[in-house]
């Protein structure tokens, strides 16, 4: 089942590629840009996906699919790498599979000249495992000579 952080996320990497999401069959959209700001979502991604979920998401999807966010939130969709660009698509765990993953209608991707999509690091966190796997390995590598 896919949660929401994991939905978050999906959409988060879609719109650093300029994707969408459609409201229903009105004319409203979210497209926040920048995405993330430093080390977290930028609050315009922020804001557009409170709003998101404040429309109980029935009626959102992801330009280019046809699974609404509400559809995703439910155990029968997980969200896993796209086997043609690696970027997060829904799977559906029981009955039929989503037909084609969004990077199928943007014709520059997948492109490894550019950086890929990602989600917000805190740098701060990020160096402090560094310097805690490092001293992990030491100790394993000085236990062993001895």
């Amino acid at each position: 089942m896919a949660n929401k952080q994991e939905v978050k996320k999906y959409l988060s990497h879609w719109f650093q590629l300029g994707k969408k999401v459609i409201v229903g069959h009105s004319h409203q959209s979210f497209s926040p840009n920048p995405v993330i700001k430093g080390d977290r979502y930028s609050p315009e991604f922020e804001e557009s996906w409170e709003t998101i979920l404040s429309l109980e998401t029935r009626d959102c999807y992801l330009e280019g699919t046809q699974e609404t966010i509400a559809e995703l939130l439910t155990p029968n969709w997980e969200i896993l790498p796209c086997g043609r660009c690696a970027m997060p698509v829904p799977i559906k765990t029981m009955g039929m599979p989503s037909t084609l993953c969004p990077c199928y209608y943007l014709s520059t991707w997948p492109n490894n000249e550019l950086p890929q999509p990602r989600c917000p690091v805190n740098s701060q966190e990020q160096l402090t495992e560094i310097r805690d796997a490092c001293g992990e390995r030491s100790y394993n590598l000085m236990r062993n000579l001895s």
